[in-house]
């Protein structure tokens, strides 16, 4: 870590962390509108990204359907509603992106790599993020009845694995770490460090289990069921790391953006969790899990 990086970590921390809190508190529009918002500048920082390699996506309209994906979630925050109403519009907008692509990117252009790409953007993102607004949801559609916060503690979950995994991840493999866990993708992180983060997400997981969805009801979460979607979770979130460390180097870039001081870009921040949060509404939705 450079000199006067962590202090700019900590600093970024102490505005975002309650910002992200009270947005979970208030629910609705309000997390709705943030998330969104977090949505089309990740899209926008991928497609940066995708440009560094020559292409050319369509990027406004990108970031456009990013965070539309992530209001429709919210307009309609239970999936078996809202499924069909996005994938139409993931459709509707692939074929658009392919029909202007006849006039803006024909005979000069590469309408199959800029509309995947453009597409590709909006899943990475907005198709991930989504999954908040539904997951805040969650306890309310299976008929619990708790305090705004505790509510939102199946978003809570995949948030704190996976911030208890990376701060562990970190500080243990800077001190210890020494074995490289995947070189060509990202040489700093270690085995050590990799094994570290998965206890912290299975700590964190029992921790939050513990505050809010074991006390449930017929929709409880067990404090070990937790623990063992914590390490399931830690494992995406090292994953969705490093996944987005090699579309950075392909890229040949340090960071996706400079927007977060001592963080770099959006995506650097919400790499983890772009796999981490659906990857949890998968696991909830496992029948036997709840309950």
């Amino acid at each position: 870590m450079k000199p006067g990086e962590l202090p700019r970590r900590v600093a970024v921390a102490v505005v975002g962390i309650p910002l992200v809190l009270g947005a979970l508190h208030l629910g609705g529009w309000a997390l709705g509108g943030l998330i969104a918002l977090a949505a089309a500048l990740g899209a926008r920082e991928f497609y940066a990204l995708v440009r560094a390699r020559g292409g050319r996506p369509f990027g406004a309209v990108g970031m456009l359907g990013a965070a539309g994906l992530v209001l429709a979630a919210t307009a309609v925050p239970r999936l078996d509603e809202a499924a069909a109403p996005m994938m139409a519009g993931l459709v509707a907008l692939t074929l658009l992106l392919l029909g202007v692509s006849v006039w803006r990117r024909w005979p000069d252009g590469h309408p199959l790599a800029d509309t995947a790409s453009t597409v590709a953007g909006v899943v990475y993102t907005g198709g991930a993020l989504a999954f908040v607004p539904l997951l805040r949801a969650l306890p309310e559609a299976l008929g619990v009845e708790t305090d705004p916060l505790r509510a939102s503690a199946f978003v809570l979950l995949p948030l704190l694995t996976t911030w208890a995994g990376d701060s562990a991840a970190f500080f243990v493999g800077h001190a210890v770490g020494r074995t490289k866990l995947a070189p060509h993708a990202s040489p700093g992180k270690t085995v050590e460090g990799g094994l570290a983060g998965l206890a912290g997400a299975v700590a964190a997981g029992g921790l939050v289990a513990w505050w809010g969805p074991a006390n449930f009801g017929a929709a409880a979460l067990d404090v070990p069921v937790a623990m063992a979607l914590g390490a399931v979770l830690g494992a995406g979130a090292q994953v969705g790391d490093l996944a987005e460390s090699v579309l950075k180097r392909e890229a040949g870039v340090k960071d996706s953006g400079t927007l977060l001081p001592g963080h770099g870009g959006v995506l650097d921040r919400l790499d983890a969790l772009l796999f981490a949060i659906p990857l949890a509404w998968l696991l909830l939705s496992v029948p036997g899990v709840l309950g």
